[in-house]
């Protein structure tokens, strides 16, 4: 793309940290802009934008936002999401290091839109120089008057900014799981309802949003939501940071605008250029582990959009692509998925806790051989009362790379009975 949105200060600002180089290349100008807005409209510069979650779940943020504007309890907090646990994804880890004032600009005209004065980050704890530089970046900014009391000078505008380091479980990306880690509670998933915009940390309404979504915000208030909306498809405005990794010739960072051509994306030495080893693609893994998986088939002819993607049978989720060659065996590929799901399930539900491991026991009879006659349909029942049963988003997704995957390459699964 011409001009970058999320990316347009990385590698220019020589201190990350620094409000003054911030400012100079355009920082604080949305949070400027924002107070001076009905509260009102800036909800309806976000519903316009149509800017998708970026974490992984793709709700609209907008009708996020009004849920929580619309309850009238109190305190209200704002919970950015930066616990980034799934394989193959980066791209936060970018921004936290790269710009992290952008993410304090968007929870705090979260923070203003709610009449909040707390808003916590919860920062995965492999993440430890990230910290250190997030922690450079909030006490700068209450240094210039972007943080604490009256800010900017605006009486009643209040806003202190707490950072929680995570303790490494991949649970806790998940929403209620972090808000029970941030409360010193085991990083376990709570049972909804009641909504988190309801009933969210301390019991209080709380908004939770992941940072690249943080991040976008700035970015629609300072160009409009039309604008905003422009820069993608009718069915998710914006840009998007990309991951690709695996067998990818470009590995890295990529910010696309949505309705990019995924070829164009794989291929192009703009972007992946190819895979690195010149064999040919023979599967991607979209938006992390409990994502799903695309063949060669499902990729010609795809747009990088949420639309495109859900009538191909796949999905952005966190922005991840990982490519694997034709030399890779999806049996080998959809094991170590599992051994993942397996190491980092909470074990608070059975359905998880004992079906991810049977799932494993029956993958790896598959990955030597010794599958039997009825182990594909076993596979598939054990697949289905894991996603009904399982008491969170980990386990509900656990299906949808092994269906995918099955889906796409099943002969190579019934090759593995004997």
């Amino acid at each position: 793309m011409k001009e970058p949105v999320l990316l347009k200060r990385v590698g220019k600002m020589t201190d990350s940290t620094s409000v003054e180089e911030y400012i100079k290349y355009g920082g604080f100008a949305a949070l400027q802009k924002a107070v001076t807005m009905d509260r009102e409209d800036i909800l309806g510069e976000l519903d316009t934008a149509l800017l998708r979650g970026r974490g992984g779940a793709a709700f609209p943020l907008g009708r996020k936002w009004r849920h929580l504007y619309g309850s009238t309890d109190t305190p209200k907090y704002i919970v950015c999401n930066a616990d980034e646990g799934e394989p193959g994804t980066f791209k936060d880890k970018l921004l936290l290091e790269k710009d992290p004032l952008s993410i304090i600009e968007g929870m705090l005209i979260a923070g203003y839109v709610f009449g909040s004065n707390d808003g916590y980050i919860y920062i995965r704890g492999e993440y430890r120089h990230i910290q250190a530089v997030f922690h450079q970046a909030v006490s700068n900014a209450q240094a210039a008057g972007y943080l604490g009391n009256k800010i900017m000078g605006i009486d009643g505008f209040d806003f202190q900014l707490h950072i929680v380091s995570g303790g490494g479980a991949y649970v806790c990306g998940e929403n209620s799981a972090l808000l029970n880690s941030v409360e010193g509670k085991t990083g376990r998933p709570r049972v909804k309802p009641p909504h988190l915009a309801d009933v969210g940390l301390y019991l209080k309404p709380t908004l939770v949003n992941n940072v690249e979504s943080l991040a976008c915000v700035p970015a629609v208030i300072n160009m409009g939501g039309e604008v905003f909306l422009q820069l993608g498809t009718k069915d998710g405005g914006g840009t998007k940071l990309i991951c690709l990794s695996g067998h990818i010739k470009n590995r890295g960072i990529y910010e696309i605008q949505l309705g990019t051509p995924l070829e164009e994306i794989l291929y192009s030495e703009e972007y992946g250029g190819g895979t690195s080893t010149g064999r040919p693609i023979k599967f991607c893994h979209f938006g992390g582990q409990s994502g799903p998986i695309g063949t060669s088939g499902q990729i010609k002819g795809c747009l990088y959009d949420y639309g495109d993607f859900w009538s191909h049978k796949l999905a952005v989720g966190s922005g991840a692509i990982v490519v694997m060659d034709d030399s890779v065996s999806i049996v080998d590929y959809i094991t170590s998925v599992m051994e993942f799901f397996v190491h980092e399930s909470c074990g608070k539900c059975t359905p998880c806790r004992l079906g991810t491991t049977r799932l494993l026991e029956l993958l790896q009879n598959f990955q030597h051989h010794k599958g039997r006659p009825g182990d594909l349909e076993r596979l598939e029942k054990m697949l289905e009362h894991i996603t009904y049963l399982s008491a969170c988003g980990l386990g509900q997704s656990v299906s949808v790379s092994v269906n995918s995957a099955l889906a796409g390459y099943r002969d190579e699964f019934e090759a593995c009975i004997s």
